[in-house]
């Protein structure tokens, strides 16, 4: 009960706190700020944890740091994501549930956080020598509290049956 407690006074402080921001939510590169946090909290507390909250406010930090200058602060990634650059490259696609990075499994995600997609025609840098394993299971909690219930319980389907094959 007192957890639970804190978590609903944790959601109410961060959305006070983001409504008394005037950044402009679509600014890629920006640190993510209360909104999301408080998403993720809410989505918690209605719906019962996907992840802990600590990992989820791991994952936002950590996010922050190391993923928002390109994926955007909200995860929204780059507008023209689905197209090629000048120089053939693809940018940043969203990660909050509009792309496609729900269609991968954990495994996947965690493959492609580690080593990049310079082979898949992308820009992202491996981040397996700066990030560990559990640091990046906490950015991928981040980007999921981002997902409608539906989409997240899809993506758990699939992945759970990924997991269950030898």
């Amino acid at each position: 009960m007192l957890k639970r407690l804190f978590y609903l006074f944790a959601a109410v402080a961060s959305l006070t706190l983001a409504a008394c921001s005037e950044k402009d939510a679509k600014t890629v590169g920006a640190a993510p700020e209360a909104a999301p946090a408080a998403k993720a909290v809410q989505k918690v507390a209605a719906t019962g944890p996907r992840h802990k909250f600590e990992v989820v406010m791991r994952g936002a930090r950590l996010y922050a740091e190391n993923c928002a200058s390109c994926h955007g602060r909200l995860a929204q990634g780059h507008p023209n994501w689905q197209k090629p650059d000048a120089e053939g490259k693809y940018p940043p696609p969203p990660l909050n549930g509009t792309g496609h990075t729900w269609h991968h499994t954990q495994s996947v995600l965690k493959r492609v956080i580690k080593g990049g997609t310079a082979a898949m025609g992308g820009n992202m840098p491996a981040w397996g020598e700066k990030l560990s394993d559990e640091e990046i299971e906490a950015i991928i909690a981040w980007i999921q509290s981002h997902w409608p219930d539906e989409l997240y319980a899809t993506w758990l389907e699939m992945d759970t049956k990924s997991r269950a094959r030898p």
